[in-house]
């Protein structure tokens, strides 16, 4: 290892150099895991594709950035001791006549071999990162690139038989020789022939790409979202499509907030908005959701055994955080076993599967603010959670963990709070966020955040009546501010405090 306690012994890093139609990449993970965390990221725009439809090659100019970029990338993998590099190229080194000679040289300075990826491997290849990164999927996972839009079913762990068209917003500046209203025609009469989308109406088209992640972040920053985490940022059908049709009608730099996407990415914004609206058009889908995971961590996620594919990526990422920031790490698992009696007790506590999975996560959290000043602890531990690297969860439930552990920390006066965390939540997950909070407030003073001690002293709604059960030789933990806490509990939920004390 590196001497570096913060970081996981999940074996040496592994990184993963993308060679796309516009961008060439560099991503190193901490390990091959089910929630793996980039430990870099790098990006070159050398914009390979900007030409391949209309020459039949890959520009020098493009090809020399990309070089360079590649040798940085080789002595930055050396620098950090990564153990295992992946390569892989997409549609304009597979379209270009001098993509096999550009592919051998990339392989020289890369000193790996690098995977070529057809159109059908490149969609199942961005399925599998959207099933990585989104819990339970059901809908169309959509990868815009430089050079072509890949489609393809998705249900659960089902992933169906991808297409390719050539959509990519640097193939349809070519193409179209930078005409947007001939760029629209190409669209019109291309997409009809996804028959992929006819099966969209009604569920959800998973976004992936850099091009659709600007395009979200302009829609994001003009709506004054209060949260910038672009995975799981979700748009209504029709608000993406309106916002569609007005960013490929307009010139790009007259948009509100266009500082927010790279000079590089914004010409392309046009056609990523035009290929969106007539995806929306067609498609009729309930909702686009923004997936920040694609090829490269499907790549990683079909590396996994099939018993870790089937973890729960946020069950996951949360565990970790609780083994690397609390004081005690099985003392969070405690706490998940000892909510699951006390929810399950009550019938007015009764979950979903997400909302069950949600508090287990958040109990994996409680601890993670520990060493921050007792006055903010709530918000730091709000302000990790809600801007974590988390995949599996969605904005709402973002919220809701965030905001349970900031009650954990904060306690639950009206007041207390002033984050704008509130507007992703709805009133019924404020309510259990609170009850969760406070439940948690309870279980630390009983403990000292210490493991053995929750697993003997169980919660749990009996009848009118809340009831902590204490054996004899811990009836000692039991104060008036434990009362307090205990109190405070069974009014959010209509019950009379009791402790039980004996064997």
């Amino acid at each position: 290892m590196h001497g570096a306690p913060g970081r996981l012994a999940s074996g040496p890093p592994i990184a993963v150099i993308d060679i796309g139609s516009n961008s060439v990449r560099l991503v190193v993970y901490e390990g091959l895991t089910r929630a793996p965390t980039p430990i870099f990221n790098e990006k070159a725009l050398c914009g390979l594709g900007r030409e391949v439809l209309s020459t039949g090659r890959l520009a020098q100019d493009a090809v020399e950035r990309a070089f360079a970029a590649l040798k940085r990338f080789r002595a930055l993998c050396d620098a950090m001791r990564v153990g295992r590099i992946l390569a892989l190229a997409t549609a304009a080194a597979r379209d270009a006549q001098n993509g096999p000679a550009f592919i051998a040289e990339c392989e020289a300075i890369c000193g790996v071999s690098i995977e070529l990826l057809t159109g059908k491997r490149e969609a199942e290849l961005a399925a599998c990162g959207v099933v990585s990164g989104v819990h339970q999927p059901d809908g169309i996972v959509g990868d815009l690139g430089g050079g072509s839009l890949e489609l393809v079913d998705v249900k659960g762990q089902k992933i169906g038989t991808g297409i390719t068209l050539p959509l990519g917003g640097l193939a349809l500046e070519d193409r179209s020789s930078k005409s947007p209203r001939k760029a629209e025609k190409i669209v019109r009469e291309t997409m009809p022939e996804a028959g992929v989308l006819s099966q969209l109406a009604g569920r959800t088209f998973y976004a992936v790409g850099g091009t659709w992640r600007a395009l979200a972040r302009l829609h994001m920053f003009q709506k004054g979202y209060p949260l910038h985490v672009m995975h799981g940022y979700t748009l209504p059908a029709k608000e993406a499509l309106d916002f569609s049709r007005i960013v490929h009608r307009a010139d790009p730099e007259a948009l509100a907030h266009i500082d927010m996407v790279s000079d590089a990415r914004r010409p392309l914004l046009t056609y990523g908005a035009l290929v969106l609206e007539n995806v929306v058009r067609l498609g009729r889908p309930s909702e686009v959701v923004i997936s920040a995971m694609g090829v490269r961590e499907g790549l990683l996620y079909s590396l996994l055994t099939p018993e870790a594919r089937r973890e729960d990526p946020l069950i996951a990422a949360a565990g970790e955080l609780n083994l690397l920031r609390s004081r005690a790490p099985r003392h969070g698992e405690e706490l998940v076993a000892w909510t699951d009696g006390f929810f399950a007790s009550s019938l007015v506590l009764e979950e979903s599967e997400e909302e069950t999975r949600l508090r287990r996560a958040a109990c994996l959290l409680a601890d993670i603010g520990w060493r921050a000043h007792p006055d903010y602890r709530g918000e730091q531990s709000l302000n990790i959670i809600a801007h974590a690297a988390f995949v599996g969860v969605d904005h709402p439930g973002r919220g809701y963990i965030a905001l349970a552990v900031y009650f954990r920390h904060m306690g639950l006066g009206e007041d207390e709070y002033g984050t704008r965390v509130l507007e992703l939540v709805s009133t019924g997950m404020l309510d259990r966020a609170r009850i969760l909070g406070a439940a948690m407030r309870v279980a630390y003073l009983l403990s000292a955040a210490m493991p053995g001690i929750l697993p003997r002293t169980p919660l749990k709604v009996d009848g009118d009546q809340l009831v902590l059960g204490v054996p004899q030789d811990l009836s000692a933990l039991i104060n008036e501010r434990v009362m307090s806490r205990l109190r405070q509990l069974a009014k959010l939920i209509g019950r009379e405090p009791q402790v039980v004390v004996g064997d």
